[in-house]
């Protein structure tokens, strides 16, 4: 069943049909944050054809392969009419499934591929052994793997030798693009203005299932406190939901890393020193895992003169209900669970510009695209973009922009991000020139300062005529 409206996903969905005119089956991997919309992809392009769908079991310290086996067998008797069956080995199970999907326009989903694994090492074995021999001998059917632990994934189908050379298409699911956030706060009838479909998006960021638990009879914050302060608010259990079940007995070392990196952007030795984790291959992995599940970035900084990456980096929490939850909910929660956090009459929250700014920050570079075309920038004249470090030394100063962009021109568009319910005053000036001034800029370079803003300016500003850009960030939304 397929429940509410769905927008956005054009070439994710264009790269699925055009599978429609092979003339051989195909395999296909589909991985992403959890939240992020894979499923609800696939029913929507399986709309219109013959479609079984298939999930693992969540795990708990009692689920076991065997239940895993059963629940397969009780969906696919649910879905094909065939008698339920105890099977103690899944090669038994996709022959029975193949014998229902031999012929015809076919899409099988297997949900949550890493549950059905889960303690049987013969699985992918097996799996890979049913494509072969079965499977695609349809030439009309699509198989679809999909799972929100990507890092598993990667590991054992993408880059496993067993599956190599059977994928026929890969496909990463990122947030959705401001425009189709937009379009499906619309859907659900949240017509308030840009500013509070702002306030929305930088709690939610650009993850559907999010998004669609906002009530269009409430206001942004009437929403964000009916889901993030109140003791059954949806938003209030997710962290734990997220981390329990994506990363099994690794959750405590990821929670630790992403709870740091909520403080801001660290670079890889101050993690080690932090956390006081040895600096070895297994802090290493749980960062890649981080990084593959879209929950955090990697900024690398670069030299401007050669155009190449420096060693320097920096690690950054990049998914907004996470660093939303880390920063505004979990030093409240206790509070929060005895329903005491909240005034109802109180109109904001503590402290709610200083943390909208990271989130609105976090929300921009999600949708840096849209600075692009605003900017006249064509991609392929992007050399680098991204938040810009410049570590002190005995020859510079250290500084820090909120996101730079560098083009073959020899053109620096140093982008400041503020988030303010006011107009922004004059004192904008002072601060990104003297970020500027720090910046060792090349000879021949031209620094082009860009405001970033959601609330527009005050005539101060734009009588100064220092700004290359004034970009009001609501202008992308709808009004």
């Amino acid at each position: 069943m397929i429940n509410g409206p769905f927008v956005g996903r054009e070439h994710e969905r264009s790269l699925l049909n055009d599978l429609l005119s092979k003339k051989v089956a195909s395999l296909v991997v589909i991985k992403g944050r959890r939240r992020i919309g894979k499923s609800r992809l696939v029913q929507e392009f399986a709309r219109d054809k013959k479609f079984y769908v298939f999930s693992g079991l969540a795990p708990n310290k009692k689920t076991t392969a065997q239940m895993q086996r059963d629940e397969f067998a009780r969906q696919l008797s649910t879905q094909t009419a065939l008698p339920e069956v105890k099977a103690d080995d899944w090669s038994k199970l996709f022959l029975l499934l193949f014998d229902k999907v031999k012929r015809g326009r076919i899409v099988i989903l297997f949900d949550e591929i890493s549950w059905m694994a889960l303690k049987d090492p013969g699985f992918l074995g097996k799996l890979k052994n049913a494509w072969d021999l079965y499977f695609k001998n349809n030439p009309n059917l699509i198989l679809i793997l999909c799972g929100s632990v990507s890092s598993w994934i990667e590991k054992n189908i993408i880059n496993s030798t067993g599956f190599f050379g059977r994928i026929s298409l890969k496909l990463t699911l990122e947030e959705l693009k401001l425009n189709d956030c937009d379009a499906l706060l619309r859907h659900i009838g949240f017509n308030r203005s840009p500013l509070e479909k702002l306030m929305i998006l930088s709690l939610t960021g650009g993850i559907p299932w999010y998004i669609e638990l906002i009530n269009p009879g409430y206001s942004a914050m009437e929403n964000i406190k009916k889901l993030c302060f109140e003791r059954d608010g949806i938003m209030v259990g997710e962290f734990d939901f997220i981390f329990h079940e994506l990363y099994g007995r690794r959750w405590e070392n990821c929670k630790k890393i992403v709870e740091y990196l909520a403080d801001g952007p660290a670079q890889y030795l101050d993690i080690v020193s932090a956390l006081n984790y040895p600096s070895s291959g297994a802090l290493s992995t749980y960062l890649k895992d981080l990084l593959i599940s879209g929950f955090i970035s990697r900024d690398c900084a670069w030299h401007l003169t050669s155009d190449k990456d420096s060693l320097l980096s920096k690690f950054r929490l990049s998914d907004n209900y996470l660093r939303f939850y880390l920063k505004y909910i979990a030093p409240r929660l206790n509070k929060i669970m005895k329903n005491q956090f909240l005034d109802v009459s109180s109109p904001i929250l503590p402290n709610w510009e200083g943390i909208m700014g990271l989130q609105f920050e976090n929300l921009v570079l999600n949708n840096r695209k849209l600075l692009f075309q605003h900017l006249g920038i064509k991609p392929d004249e992007i050399i680098s973009d991204n938040p810009f470090f410049q570590r002190k030394t005995v020859k510079q100063k250290g500084c820090q922009i909120d996101y730079l962009i560098q083009t073959k021109h020899n053109t620096l568009f140093v982008c400041e991000i503020k988030f303010s319910k006011n107009e922004v005053g004059p004192s904008i000036i002072e601060a990104v020139q003297e970020k500027i001034s720090r910046m060792s800029v090349p000879r021949g370079y031209a620094c082009l300062p860009v405001l970033i803003n959601v609330a527009g300016v005050k005539k101060e500003v734009t009588d100064k005529n220092y700004f290359y850009k004034i970009i009001d960030f609501t202008q992308f939304l709808s009004r």
